[in-house]
């Protein structure tokens, strides 16, 4: 599923249709039953934004469409002079351009960002107040399940946690309650830093943790090991001599 920093180098791609009346269609059926199209054809496209794992495009009216794509969906951005092959749920058109989603599976009319937890990558969102939210939850919790919690934090997903729970030493398996509020903030700041630096990179840096299940750490050289856990059985990672609980 894409993280919060795919999200928002996604919204800066795509962002060259903001700003125009776009041409809307749903050329396939489900895309078309959402009723999507209908309601922004002919609207100015005002602005793109990411927020947590959403995609926000505010239009004219005022019409906010809300994409997330789960694990199949993907947008494409293509000049209007090529070919359109294929049948996407959504197309936005503008004279140069235009923009498609693909397989869904979220497009609805919505809210905005109002309702959903603040988003990691947002510097107006402070740090403590993060950890405050993290507090205000069921403290006998795993890491591994309030960091990619969007109701409490909005924007990691399984590669950024486990990459900031590499860089903070921390278990996944790790309690809330076992973690001290200046050890949270270190790790949500490095993640907020590292996410940020892979947007205006416009990719990853290489693992440390994540998808590296046999292969050596590079802090220690224990071999790293990966494990499902939880309800969603989640593949998660760690060095077993770094990140012990």
């Amino acid at each position: 599923m894409p993280e919060g920093d795919t999200i928002h180098r996604l919204a800066r791609e795509l962002g060259v249709i903001a700003g125009e009346v776009v041409t809307a269609t749903s050329p396939h059926p489900r895309g078309r039953a959402t009723g999507i199209a209908a309601a922004v054809d002919g609207r100015r496209l005002e602005t793109i934004r990411a927020h947590g794992k959403n995609l926000l495009f505010e239009f004219a009216g005022p019409v906010i469409l809300r994409s997330h794509l789960r694990m199949s969906g993907r947008w494409r951005l293509d000049r209007v002079s090529q070919p359109l092959r294929g049948q996407p749920w959504l197309v936005l058109a503008t004279d140069a351009w235009r923009a498609s989603q693909w397989n869904g599976p979220v497009l609805e009319l919505g809210r905005g960002a109002r309702g959903y937890a603040p988003d990691l990558l947002d510097d107006h969102v402070a740090i403590p107040g993060l950890v405050g939210r993290l507090r205000e939850s069921d403290q006998s919790r795993p890491l591994a399940d309030a960091l990619v919690d969007q109701r409490l934090i909005g924007g990691i997903g399984n590669v950024w946690l486990a990459e900031a729970l590499w860089a903070a030493r921390l278990s996944p398996r790790a309690l809330l309650e076992t973690v001290d509020d200046a050890v949270l903030g270190d790790a949500l700041t490095w993640a907020r830093r590292n996410m940020q630096s892979a947007v205006e990179a416009g990719r990853r840096p290489p693992a440390r943790a994540y998808g590296r299940a046999g292969r050596a750490c590079a802090r220690c050289g224990t071999a790293i090991e990966s494990f499902r856990f939880g309800e969603n059985a989640r593949t998660l990672y760690q060095c077993p001599y770094c990140q012990r609980a």
